[in-house]
């Protein structure tokens, strides 16, 4: 089965969501004028969070896929899900409130085409990382539950 722990598609996935996420860090904090909107602030503790449970993740699984460690054991499963279904879910809401922060700035109020230090293009492709990391994340979840539901 792809992407469940200790196989190479598992720790590409939660690769993946950490390359993502850790983009999408970079590019928003390099964007002027990003820590005058609470979202913005909200998407990046959450993809810092993200970034740290899936490199996390990550460095578990290529442990175990290395020395032969059986994860399927329904107690750390449990953990897994658990953890996977709130970073998620948190991962999800930021980058959502962020979207609609910048569809109100550069559709409602024109604030992105005035002369201003808010670096509109910066915040949308930083949203566009988050919302391929939390794509990622979704994927790991989801397999996650049924590989749950099934033992």
């Amino acid at each position: 089965m792809y992407g469940i722990p200790t196989t190479k598609s598992g720790i590409i996935l939660r690769i993946g969501q950490c390359v993502f996420a850790a983009v999408s860090i970079g590019v928003m904090a390099a964007a002027s004028g990003f820590s005058t909107t609470t979202a913005f602030r909200y998407l990046i503790a959450s993809m810092g969070l993200q970034f740290l449970w899936s490199f996390g993740q990550a460095c578990f699984y290529i442990q175990a896929w290395r020395h032969h460690i059986n994860l399927h054991r329904t107690t750390k499963l449990q953990l897994f899900v658990v953890g996977d279904w709130v970073t998620a879910t948190l991962s999800l809401a930021a980058a959502c409130s962020s979207a609609g922060v910048v569809v109100l700035y550069t559709k409602d109020t024109d604030i992105c085409s005035v002369e201003t230090k808010l670096s509109c293009g910066m915040f949308q492709i930083s949203i566009a990382f988050a919302f391929v990391s939390w794509f990622l994340l979704a994927i790991s979840s989801h397999l996650m539950f049924w590989l749950l539901a099934i033992l």
